[in-house]
């Protein structure tokens, strides 16, 4: 007998190009996949024996989607900075996080993981792309994370960033191809929860032999490339003197952009480098909470929005919780547009529009929508509406009420219950930060 679940009972928002919002509305997970979405008393007539979830009123929403994580992080916080700290980007590179990747050692990653994949359920987000950075352990390192995001009950699509900063990139090339040929093997339906593509660093430490040879292999394997671009103005100035050619251009003219292939950052891209992400279909990533951390810039988003590229968010392993993101980038238009009335509607489209397309291309199936056929990957959020909620008003309450401390109460992936009630489900959070504790103990003695 399949496997159904109804959640029901509350304010269902479909998203979606129709965007239905369904007062006390309800959808069906069958086998892990949405087989109806509708009233609660129709959806519950079409599967009386399901599983069933009360929302009791709160919002019905589909999982959200992280376009640029890095799980790897995680050690990082807490850290000490060195003096003196690290003051331009570059420094920020080299005195943190090419230290730190080159330090991860087999069995770190797992740890690493799975605390912000535990806070990825606690905060909705059910889909990632991450890329990962361990240039002291590369073989190998993409199955440890994906046993951790197996594990965590949530979907990831999986790199390695290539680079040449260590003399190590013919490695990485080893390693994304033996990722890929395993995790993509598995057909490409919703019940295949963990996929990969291809990483690189970013661009000016990746030689034109190693990306040659990077291009050559993912091209075989039908993949695309998750790759930093223009974070900083050193970025461009680098790939310049390096390479003679700005960074986009020369990530076109190798082949390694397309539709399946992800721009990140793009923070100081020129009016060139936009077109060639419109006329190659690459979609590019705003990471706006790292990109003010990092003091390196604004991205041109609306300027990208307003060509008509696929332009989704991220948050560069700074957090989990991407309503934190879509917040901070709408504020930050409005700063540096010094202009109040811009970007309201493109900040929520960077996750609720952009972001499924960008990972629906990747994954190979329909992703956070709640529509037939899609993966059943659904939450439910604690968010009481002081005022009508309904198709018209569904962004305003999202940004300035959801995203504005609402807590996610139940979180479902694939018909699976993560958390229920705030409370997780299938992992020991205590038990698996503690042992994170010990390896990150370890790893300061190394770093």
């Amino acid at each position: 007998m399949a496997k159904e679940i109804t959640i029901g009972n509350g304010i269902l928002v479909t998203l979606g190009k129709e965007n239905l919002v369904i007062p006390r509305g309800a959808v069906l997970i069958r086998d892990g996949v949405i087989a109806a979405v509708g009233t609660d008393a129709e959806v519950r007539k079409q599967a009386p024996e399901a599983e069933y979830v009360d929302a009791a009123g709160k919002v019905i929403m589909p999982g959200l989607i992280n376009a640029h994580h890095h799980l790897y992080s995680t050690f990082a916080r807490g850290m000490a900075p060195k003096d003196p700290p690290p003051y331009t980007f570059v420094e920020v590179l080299e005195r943190l996080w090419w230290p730190l990747d080159a330090a991860l050692v087999e069995g770190d990653l797992y740890y690493a993981a799975m605390l912000p994949l535990i806070d990825c359920i606690k905060q909705g987000t059910t889909s990632i792309i991450d890329h990962h950075e361990s240039q002291g352990y590369q073989i190998g390192s993409l199955s440890e994370l994906a046993k951790a995001v197996d594990d965590s009950g949530i979907r990831g699509c999986l790199c390695l960033g290539i680079s040449d900063r260590y003399g190590r990139g013919a490695e990485g090339i080893e390693e994304n191809v033996r990722f890929v040929k395993e995790a993509n093997s598995v057909p490409a339906t919703a019940a295949r929860r963990v996929c990969g593509m291809f990483g690189l660093h970013a661009a000016f430490t990746v030689e034109d032999e190693t990306l040659a040879a990077a291009v050559s292999a993912a091209d075989r394997l039908g993949v695309g490339f998750h790759t930093h671009v223009a974070e900083a103005a050193s970025d461009e100035e680098a790939s310049l003197v390096r390479y003679g050619q700005r960074v986009l251009r020369r990530l076109r003219d190798k082949g390694a952009l397309g539709e399946k292939s992800l721009a990140i950052h793009c923070v100081h891209i020129d009016g060139e480098e936009t077109d060639i992400l419109l006329e190659t279909g690459t979609a590019a990533v705003h990471n706006p909470e790292s990109n003010m951390n990092n003091a390196v810039g604004v991205a041109p988003v609306l300027e990208m929005f307003g060509r008509g590229i696929a332009v989704g968010l991220g948050t560069d392993g700074m957090t989990s919780d991407m309503r934190s993101g879509v917040k901070t980038a709408f504020f930050l238009q409005h700063l540096a547009q010094e202009d109040p009335r811009v970007g309201f509607c493109e900040s929520c489209s960077l996750l609720l529009d952009n972001n499924p397309e960008i990972v629906s291309r990747q994954f190979g199936y329909r992703v956070g929508v709640l529509a037939p056929g899609a993966a059943g990957d659904v939450i439910v959020v604690d968010y009481t509406a002081p005022t009508p909620l309904d198709g018209n008003t569904w962004l305003g309450h999202f940004l300035f009420g959801i995203c504005c401390g609402a807590a996610v109460d139940t979180t479902v992936v694939g018909g699976k219950v993560l958390m229920r009630g705030k409370k997780l489900t299938l992992l020991d959070e205590e038990a698996l930060a503690a042992r994170c504790r010990e390896r990150a103990r370890a790893f300061y003695g190394r770093f």
